[in-house]
């Protein structure tokens, strides 16, 4: 693989994403190809945090002056990391909390009509499949899974009339695949139900456009491509047609129309903080707010850019091992159709994940047997990549990954 390992230095030292690897807290030799998972913190991460507790120390209570926007403050600075308007986008609650609150805004905006089943697939994640099914089950409808990575036809084809809402992950966290948000938007409209997309795989690492794609729900999760830090606030978005229509089913004081006037009774806000509740966790927000601001500088153009090209180095690699070893891609080969991360399909995919961490190489495993390496634009090297191939070739060749344990244990 030298011509590889040579092509990785050009490719790193022409690298206009380069410097922003400095940008990030990385110690040791490393190679973490997880940032699919959990990102990287930005040294600017610490400093954020830091001032935070210098206000709270110095200020107390009316430090909530300054922090009591920050979620749409900062939903307001990643509107356009997803291709939203200013006004559309909330930082707040967790993403599987966020969902369900979308989702049963709008089954129940949909119920006079009848329409309370939802469509997904079976690639979803299964806390969105979890909480799909209850939204939908406590309303008399269902849910509908199709096969994992379905086309628009077979999306289409499943919206009756009895279907208020398809929900789908944009990029499928198990296989990488990529869907075409425009065309299944527009095919979800034109069989009268709503569009709900699921980003965390893609903020920050893709290029998503919500409204030109017409959508009307989105939540995501802040901690893979927008390194938010471990456990930190997803967000929500709401298409500003639908702000004065949709009303979800958790109705706190951060969502109403006079947050300080301490009514008895609950009014909506007319905007999107109608769609927010309780008080958010300051510490957390400002490390989210660090990590957005990284990404928008550094925008999406060069960040996809990059993030194809990582990931067109380590097919190239890979496929050269598929040869003697029983290894497969399940991630479409077509940059358009994937999203950052490439699932790899194994024997023995646990032991060899484990064998892989013990060298270095930080990846994760999806049972049953998948094996995920994600590329994470703003931090991972072409020499990383390289790397990462070289030490896997070395594992499957000595079969060291066989002297792992066979049975899965914590977290993966």
């Amino acid at each position: 693989m030298d011509d590889l390992a040579a092509l990785a230095r050009e490719l790193d030292a022409n690298d206009v994403l380069g410097g922003f690897r400095g940008r990030f807290a990385i110690d040791g030799d490393t190679i973490y190809l997880d940032g699919n998972s959990l990102g990287r913190p930005t040294i600017d991460s610490a400093d954020v945090v830091g001032n935070v507790i210098d206000r709270w120390t110095r200020d107390l209570v009316e430090g909530w002056e300054v922090w009591i926007d920050l979620g749409t403050r900062i939903g307001d600075r990643l509107a356009p990391l997803i291709g939203a308007s200013a006004g559309e986008v909330a930082v707040c609650d967790q993403t599987s909390v966020n969902l369900f609150k979308l989702a049963s805004a709008a089954l129940d905006v949909r119920a006079s009509e009848s329409r309370t089943s939802i469509v997904t697939d079976a690639g979803n994640f299964p806390s969105d499949l979890y909480v799909l099914q209850a939204v939908a089950s406590a309303r008399g409808g269902d849910l509908r899974v199709l096969d994992a990575d379905p086309t628009v036809d077979e999306i289409a084809a499943a919206v009756d009339e009895t279907v208020g809402m398809v929900a789908l992950t944009h990029v499928s966290y198990r296989s990488g695949a990529m869907f075409d948000g425009a065309a299944v938007t527009a095919a979800v409209h034109a069989h009268g139900a709503l569009m709900l997309w699921d980003l965390s795989h893609s903020a920050g690492a893709v290029p998503v456009e919500l409204d030109e794609w017409g959508a009307d729900l989105a939540v995501g999760c802040t901690y893979k491509y927008l390194n938010g830090g471990p456990g930190a606030p997803g967000y929500l978005f709401v298409a500003s047609r639908h702000h004065a229509v949709l009303r979800q089913p958790i109705e706190g004081w951060f969502g109403h129309a006079d947050q300080f006037g301490f009514r008895s009774a609950y009014e909506p806000a007319d905007d999107i903080r109608r769609f927010m509740v309780g008080t958010p966790p300051i510490l957390s927000m400002a490390a989210v707010e660090a990590g957005v601001a990284v990404t928008s500088e550094a925008g999406m153009g060069a960040i996809r850019a990059k993030g194809i090209r990582l990931s067109d180095v380590f097919l190239d690699a890979v496929d050269r091992l598929t040869e003697k070893h029983e290894l497969s891609v399940i991630t479409p080969r077509d940059p358009a159709a994937r999203g950052s991360h490439v699932a790899v399909r194994t024997g023995n995919a646990y032991q060899l994940s484990q064998a892989l961490r013990s060298r270095g190489v930080i990846v994760d495993f999806r049972a049953p047997d998948v094996i995920r390496f994600g590329f994470a634009p703003l931090y991972t090297t072409f020499e990383e990549v390289t790397r990462s191939v070289a030490v896997l070739e070395s594992i499957l060749e000595s079969g060291a990954h066989l002297a792992f344990p066979s049975g899965r244990a914590g977290v993966t």
